[in-house]
């Protein structure tokens, strides 16, 4: 894999770590989850054939350190921390966007927010839950695992959360049992994961999937908005809120190899789409 350059970019109430490789028109990947710029690794280099390709670490995660690591985190600060990137590395051209589940959220308000600088979109099952007919029975689920968290600790509240994630009646997957050795690289990558969970969980998910989309103005912008998810995650509750909007607007839902994480489980499948996708 490409060693990428690295850069600081000082934003409001937090100071961003990116990563940029490649040459071309800018494309920015916006991870999502408790990921970091390195969920986008086994993708990158492939992307970057035609592509200058951005990732970065969302404010509050990893390497992108936070001035109060008390302070409330909103889906509109964390799209203008991505705006500044594209003002920082495509100051005179409109940018292409990738976002993947919390990431997904945010281009997708970015798009709503900046439209002149953004060319295209694409978003890997957005768990915008508001957009949904039975949002209530999810915020409830929500409330529930943060009382867990308060009450139990993460990794229950996990389980919880992971649970409410699945389809109804689909059955909780079987652990591996074999242990796996990851490469130093990988293994970094899954402990900096790990060390965000905290934060992700007790504060991105609270906000981000209270978060109601401008649906309207989404739609009058679906011109440049993929709305995309899983092959093998369809009924899931990720999935849903982008195949609800992507029949509201008329448009396709393309399907992405994999599931949630199909970004990691088949990067080169994944990319291969991707760049079709970003090249129609």
């Amino acid at each position: 894999m490409t060693d990428p350059t690295t850069g600081r970019l000082r934003v409001d109430g937090a100071t961003l770590h990116y990563e940029v490789r490649g040459s071309g028109p800018l494309l920015l990947l916006i991870p999502g989850g408790a990921g970091d710029a390195a969920s986008y690794d086994g993708v990158a280099d492939d992307l970057a054939a035609d592509h200058t390709v951005a990732s970065y670490d969302p404010r509050g995660l990893s390497r992108s350190p936070l001035d109060d690591p008390q302070a409330t985190q909103q889906v509109a600060r964390h799209a203008d921390d991505a705006f500044r990137l594209l003002r920082l590395l495509s100051p005179d051209a409109p940018a292409r966007v990738v976002g993947c589940s919390s990431g997904a959220i945010v281009a997708m308000h970015l798009l709503t927010a900046h439209p002149g600088r953004i060319e295209r979109v694409v978003a890997h099952e957005p768990p915008a839950v508001e957009v949904l007919p039975d949002a209530a029975e999810h915020r409830a689920l929500l409330a529930r695992v943060q009382d867990t968290f308060r009450r139990d600790g993460l990794m229950p509240a996990v389980a919880e959360f992971a649970a409410g994630l699945r389809r109804p009646g689909a059955e909780e997957p079987v652990a591996a049992e074999t242990a796996v050795e990851l490469p130093p690289g990988a293994a970094a990558r899954a402990e900096r994961t790990m060390a965000n969970m905290p934060y992700f969980l007790g504060r991105i998910v609270p906000s981000f999937m209270a978060y109601v989309p401008d649906v309207d103005r989404l739609a009058a912008l679906s011109d440049r908005l993929v709305l995309a998810g899983g092959a093998d995650s369809r009924g899931e509750l990720p999935y849903r809120p982008a195949a609800l909007l992507a029949e509201r607007f008329g448009t396709e839902l393309v399907h992405f190899p994999g599931g949630h994480t199909g970004l990691s489980t088949h990067p080169a499948e994944f990319a291969e789409l991707l760049r079709k996708v970003l090249g129609a």
